[in-house]
């Protein structure tokens, strides 16, 4: 029970890491605010949630500033205080962001290059990516972060919780593998994270990352067969990632057991990034 009494909320808490999350967390005692663009997702992982756990699920759209304030402000209704959040919303690809174009260029020049060819097909990823692509990404994933932290630093605040926050970035934030605009937004979230500690370190709230990598989430479904397999052979442990893990290694962060834990970075990757 690790998170025995603590309030928790989880983005993206409908599926893949979120879920686990959620899941994971009410297991180890938490009362669990599960958010999701997709409530009625949201709230079919509650209702399956065993008897008597207490938790509510809302839908949100996080790169909306305003709708992310009516949602803490229920979270604050119910329960008068924060003590977890998770940022774990986000998306890896959206229209217009040029991602199909970058994998077929890829597919094309790798196949050249195993033929024994001179590559003459670029990937361009950049040449593709529309301003609308790119600022919903951006939009999702880094604005969405930056409106939960603040709603939750001000309740961690206004209630006196000594929190944590734990934001849960990706493997290609490192490594620079990936859509340009997803890359982009993970590798802020990391800036954000180190900016936070330091200027929350003094309130005892703690500010975490997570990098992911290869994990079987919805995200995966947009990357192609090849790239996928690809994938699996680059990793040491031997296996894609399942959301499970990933939900340990926030379990980890949110509880006090990393209390000597802020503005750090883990790369839960199956050893693809060794630090």
């Amino acid at each position: 029970m690790r998170l025995a009494d603590k309030v928790a909320l989880v983005t993206g808490a409908g599926s893949g890491i979120g879920r686990a999350t959620a899941e994971l967390f009410a297991a180890e005692g938490a009362r669990v605010v599960l958010a999701d663009i997709d409530e009625a997702a949201a709230r079919r992982v509650l209702e399956a949630m065993p008897t008597g756990t207490d938790g509510m699920a809302l839908g949100c759209d996080i790169a909306n500033g305003a709708a992310v304030e009516r949602l803490f402000a229920a979270v604050e209704q119910r329960y008068g205080r924060l003590d977890v959040l998770v940022n774990n919303a986000g998306l890896g690809q959206v229209p217009g962001d040029g991602f199909e174009h970058y994998q077929q260029r890829l597919a094309q020049r790798n196949a050249q290059l195993a033929a024994g060819q001179t590559p003459d097909v670029f990937t361009d990823m950049i040449v593709d990516l529309t301003d609308a692509g790119w600022q919903r990404l951006l939009a999702i994933n880094v604005d969405g972060a930056f409106y939960c932290s603040r709603a939750a630093v001000r309740l961690m605040i206004a209630s006196g919780s000594r929190g944590s926050i734990v934001n849960v970035a990706s493997l290609s934030a490192l490594s620079g593998e990936g859509p340009l605009a997803y890359c982009t937004a993970k590798a802020a979230m990391l800036g954000m994270t180190k900016c936070l500690a330091r200027d929350l370190g003094p309130r005892g709230i703690r500010v975490n990352a997570v990098c992911p990598g290869p994990t079987r989430t919805p995200i995966m479904q947009s990357i192609s067969a090849e790239w996928v397999q690809a994938l699996e052979r680059a990793i040491p442990l031997g296996h894609m990632l399942e959301p499970e893990e990933i939900a340990r290694t926030c379990l980890f962060l949110a509880s006090d057991e990393s209390s000597a834990f802020t503005g750090q970075t883990l790369a839960a990757s199956g050893g693809m990034l060794m630090l």
